[in-house]
C-alpha cells in the first residue's frame, strides 16, 4: 500500500500515541510488514492516516490514542533511565505498576542520581520539553564533599567550559555546611550529561548525593 491522502497524521505518530511503540520502533514495524491500513499491508512509514482509517498491528486493531498525560516519579538511586539495559541493571520501568500505559521519560537522571523524573505518554510533549529552547528549569539539592567558596561558585554562575564543552550559567546557593559536606541548591536550564557532577568536579569537589526536586 503506497497511496495516501496528503491530509491526516503520519502513521508512526499515530502508533506512538496509541502506545504501540516509539516513532522509530513503529517505522520498523511498518518496514517488516506488520502494519495494515484498511486491510492492506503498509510498505512505507511515509504515510498519513485519517481518523476513519482502520489500523492493525499484527492483525490486531490499535487502541484509540489516549490524551496527553504527564506523571511524576521519584527515581531511586541505582535505576537506569531506559527501557532496557545491556548490563541487566534495574531500569525505571521495574518500579512502574502494570496498569500504567506506555510512558517515556522526559530527559534523564543518571544512575547515581535520584528524585523527580517526568514521564509522558506523548512523544511530542517529550520532544518539546527536552529542547533547549523550552528553557525548562530544573532544580536540584546537591550534597558535595568539601567547603565551597563563593568565589569558586561564581565560575559556575557565570558559565564554564569543560573539555571544550560550554555549560550555561547556573543559579547556586549554599544552604548549609554539615561537617565535611555542604548542601547546595542548583538550578539549571540545560541539563547536559552529568553536568552538575562535572562542574562541581572542576572546582575540586565531589558530588556524593544529587536529588532533583523541581521542574
Amino acid at each position: 500500500m503506497n497511496n495516501q491522502s496528503p491530509k491526516g497524521t503520519r502513521i508512526a505518530k499515530v502508533l506512538s500515541r496509541a502506545g504501540i511503540a516509539s516513532r522509530r520502533e513503529a517505522e520498523k514495524l511498518i518496514l517488516v510488514g506488520r502494519v495494515k491500513v484498511n486491510g492492506e499491508i503498509l510498505i512505507s512509514p511515509a504515510f498519513n492516516v485519517l481518523d476513519s482509517d482502520i489500523i492493525l498491528v499484527d492483525d490486531n486493531p490499535i487502541a484509540k490514542p489516549d490524551g496527553e498525560r504527564l506523571w511524576c516519579f521519584h527515581k531511586p538511586v541505582g535505576a537506569v533511565t531506559t527501557a532496557k539495559d545491556d548490563k541487566n541493571r534495574k531500569t525505571i520501568y521495574y518500579y512502574f505498576p502494570s496498569y500504567l500505559p506506555r510512558v517515556m521519560p522526559v530527559g534523564r537522571l543518571d544512575l547515581n542520581s535520584e528524585g523527580l523524573l517526568l514521564l509522558t505518554n506523548s512523544g511530542e510533549l517529550k520532544r518539546k520539553r527536552e529542547l533547549p529552547s523550552s528553557e525548562l528549569s530544573r532544580i536540584y539539592r546537591v550534597r558535595v564533599k568539601g567547603r565551597p567558596k563563593e568565589i569558586s561558585l561564581d565560575l559556575l554562575r557565570s558559565g564554564i567550559s569543560i573539555d571544550q564543552e560550554s555549560f550555561r550559567p547556573m543559579k547556586i546557593s549554599v544552604d548549609r555546611q554539615q561537617g565535611a559536606n555542604a548542601w547546595l541548591t542548583i538550578e539549571l536550564k540545560e541539563g547536559k550529561n552529568r553536568e552538575i557532577r562535572r562542574a562541581i568536579g572542576e572546582l575540586g569537589m565531589q558530588v556524593n548525593r544529587l536529588i532533583r526536586i523541581e521542574y
